[in-house]
């Protein structure tokens, strides 16, 4: 075999070696390769080893792992007029790799745009105090709208979650204004039920003693032997006026 013979053959194997390699394709199990031949969807192939035709056949690799987006900061207006800076992040992940190849150009994008959107309109209609409250029923409902729209792509939003909520600096010293006079309300209704109660049960106490005179001197007693406990105190002993009468009663009979 002479020279030209060689390079012939070292060509021929090497137009072989370039058609193998462009027609065996290696899926990952994470992904699914669309293939379109001539243009028309041929299905979703893989994971595995995938054999295309060449030039005929186009493979176009879609990723099914959870992607993280953050949404950008937003300046949406509350349905109190407060305007709040609010920024999130979704977890979404493709479930029907023809569609979303077909349905639309990019789902990562369009998933991002339909997240911002939705988070300002959904925000919108709540106020301040559900904004800052409610946020497991908020990030819920932002999932479901967003998973309805793209629903049609193939993909399918598993979770949204807002994350910061920013106020501005007046409001914020305003919300900690209220937030003090609410804590002093609640202390002064406090004390206020405390001296009712106190009031209520010092009367039961007044009629029980009115009822039983007993009760009261052990009472008086109860409290003289406090007092007397105590270091330095002077102790003035009450003397009944029966008894007064009685004495007195007997200096008379006794002239």
């Amino acid at each position: 075999m002479n020279e030209t013979t060689w390079i012939g053959l070292g060509l021929a194997v090497l137009v072989v070696l370039l058609i193998l390699a462009a027609a065996i394709k290696i899926v990952p199990e994470y992904e699914r390769g669309v293939v379109l031949r001539l243009g028309r969807v041929q299905g979703a192939k893989g994971p595995g080893l995938v054999v295309i035709i060449p030039i005929i056949d186009r493979m176009i690799r879609v990723d099914l792992r959870v992607i993280t987006t953050d949404v950008p900061p937003q300046d949406i207006i509350t349905a109190d007029n407060v305007t709040v800076r609010v920024d999130a992040v979704t977890y979404f992940k493709v479930v029907e790799p023809v569609r979303s190849v077909v349905s639309i150009f990019d789902y990562r994008t369009g998933t991002s745009r339909v997240a911002q959107t939705t988070l300002r309109s959904a925000l919108g209609q709540r106020n301040l105090d559900e904004l800052l409250m409610k946020r497991d029923e908020i990030n819920q409902q932002l999932q479901q709208a967003i998973d309805e729209v793209t629903d049609p792509w193939g993909v399918k939003v598993t979770l949204v979650e807002v994350k910061d909520v920013n106020l501005e600096e007046s409001m914020r010293r305003a919300m900690a204004r209220q937030a003090e006079a609410e804590r002093d309300r609640r202390a002064r209704v406090i004390h206020a039920l405390g001296e009712k109660e106190a009031a209520e049960n010092l009367g039961e106490a007044a009629k029980i003693l009115e009822v039983r005179p007993a009760a009261m001197q052990l009472r008086t007693l109860g409290s003289l032997v406090d007092a007397a406990s105590r270091q330095g105190t002077t102790l003035v002993f009450p003397v009944p006026i029966e008894l007064l009468r009685l004495s007195s009663a007997g200096d008379g009979q006794q002239r």
